[in-house]
């Protein structure tokens, strides 16, 4: 089974990184968004800024 390209989410509410990252996963869209949140305070707030940065750089956008 051929596994689909990383790529930002037109289902977006920022940059659609953590949606891509849900479709790539295959898991909810909720579920990532909540995890990115708590991973995010649980560190102080910013690696998990800067890692949204720069997935919102590198990932393409969805066709």
């Amino acid at each position: 089974m051929k596994k689909s390209r990383l790529t930002r989410s037109n289902n977006r509410v920022i940059a659609g990184v953590c949606a891509g990252l849900a479709k790539w996963l295959g898991w909810d869209i909720a579920l990532v968004r909540g995890l990115y949140i708590i991973v995010s305070i649980f560190s102080a707030g910013f690696p998990g800024t800067l890692a949204y940065i720069i997935l919102w750089i590198v990932l393409p956008e969805e066709f």
